[in-house]
């Protein structure tokens, strides 16, 4: 079933050019950091642009549930009354994140180091993912965490009276824990350390520093160091939230594989930790460009125009690339069956642990369509058949999975025949608007 009730069926057809505007919605890190951070600062942090999904319409709950006055004034517009640094309240309900693994470990970082204590739970997805990465870094500020068996949803965390800041080597590349680490560390004294081996999107360091936090970046042999000095009082913000490139990645991906497409994607933020896939497309040979470039709100943005692409070839994605393009492999992976010759995904284990097994449930998918697919526990290799020469035809589970679901709905736009999946209801979580914006491309979308 979807993340919050009956499973919707749905079915995408193959369907003539696709061509427009798609204005996708806000990115979804920003928008979840937006309302933290702005809860967490002084005064009134003023949002445009914020992601009205799921994810985030559950973050802003969160933000009320500790005390901050959030307030929804319509068409993305939204405001922030925070309680500073230190000051969030005991809530006095369980904090229901739905399915977002960004909004329950940031706002776990958050809370770890304020004495108060929080119940966090979720839908069957996040239930299922495991939340030692974050519980293993707060116990070192002097957080305590009582939860399931394997460090799963439903868990209570108590936060440290008495915080101490920490010196902490993230173990695997993963920007939601070194946030957790860098927002606990706001409310501990002297300096809290971050140091990652391969640097992640970096929206919080950017964001820290937006809102007066005395943060410092520096790259040396031991990797990405991120000093924080704690216990700030954070200034509220005016934030204009740019698109996100993570959205976006649909349908610029649906124009490449489909016969005749011309869309353009404006305003979407290119930070370079995040645009590891359009990199990745333009070097498959993908009529891929960026016109308008520019700079919003300290993020490079430009306008994507997709059309397409025939003469898309395979490559070996290099690994090193993965922490900017985490999210996009899904829809990496549609597009890699429309290439020619086989595309080699390495260094993805982190892809088992999202909100699905997304190397099995993409192979698994894939296969049902007509595409040879291998796997190993940290790779993914798609076999191209070229364009205009998928299959199709068949039925994946979305595991309620928003980018399995809407990855599988762009393959059906650019197969021989229609390619249904089980659930597409999570895709609410991250793009609620997703249905009619590819409906108004030309796509064809049913839900049964």
């Amino acid at each position: 079933m979807s993340s919050h009730g009956t499973p919707i069926p749905m079915t995408s057809y193959p369907c003539g050019p696709l061509s427009g505007v798609a204005e996708v919605p806000g990115d979804k890190s920003i928008s979840h950091r937006s309302l933290i951070l702005g809860a967490l600062s002084v005064g009134e942090t003023k949002i445009s642009g914020l992601l009205e999904g799921e994810d985030v319409l559950d973050t802003a709950k969160a933000m009320r549930a500790f005390g901050a006055e959030v307030t929804d004034h319509g068409g993305g517009n939204w405001s922030v009354h925070g309680v500073g640094v230190g000051g969030f309240a005991e809530p006095d309900q369980v904090i229901d994140c739905g399915n977002s693994g960004t909004g329950v470990r940031l706002i776990m970082g958050a809370m770890a180091t304020s004495p108060i204590a929080a119940t966090f739970t979720g839908d069957a997805s996040l239930r299922g993912r495991p939340m030692g990465r974050i519980t293993d870094p707060i116990s070192e500020f002097g957080a305590a965490s009582y939860g399931r068996e394997g460090g799963r949803l439903p868990m209570t965390i108590v936060g440290a009276a008495q915080p101490v800041p920490v010196r902490y080597v993230v173990p695997m590349p993963s920007a939601q824990v070194k946030s957790a680490v860098l927002l606990a560390g706001l409310n501990a004294p002297g300096q809290t350390v971050v140091i990652e081996k391969e640097a992640t999107r970096d929206h919080t360091e950017r964001m820290l520093a937006g809102f007066g936090a005395e943060i410092s970046v520096e790259d040396t042999d031991e990797g990405r160091v991120i000093t924080l000095t704690g216990q700030p009082e954070l200034q509220a913000q005016t934030i204009v939230v740019p698109r996100d490139p993570s959205s976006a990645a649909f349908p610029v991906c649906a124009a490449l594989i489909t016969k005749g497409s011309d869309v353009l994607v404006p305003g979407i933020g290119l930070n370079p930790t995040r645009a590891g896939l359009y990199t990745t497309l333009r070097e498959m040979g993908a009529d891929l460009t960026y016109e308008n470039e520019r700079v919003e709100g300290g993020e490079p943005v430009a306008d994507l125009r997709a059309r397409y692409s025939p003469d898309m070839t395979g490559i070996a994605v290099p690994p090193e690339r993965a922490a900017s393009m985490i999210d996009e492999y899904p829809i990496l992976s549609v597009v890699a069956a429309f290439a020619t010759g086989k595309t080699v995904m390495d260094g993805v284990k982190e892809l088992r642990v999202k909100e699905s097994d997304r190397i099995d449930a993409m192979a698994v998918g894939l296969r049902s369509n007509g595409i040879t697919v291998d796997e190993t526990e940290d790779s993914m290799t798609v076999h191209g058949l070229g364009p205009e020469s998928v299959p199709g035809g068949g039925e994946a589970a979305s595991h309620l999975d928003h980018r399995i679901a809407m990855s599988f709905m762009c393959l059906g736009m650019g197969s021989q025949n229609a390619v249904r999946v089980d659930d597409g209801g999570p895709i609410a979580t991250s793009f609620p608007i997703f249905e009619p914006l590819m409906a108004r491309l030309g796509a064809k979308l049913e839900r049964a």
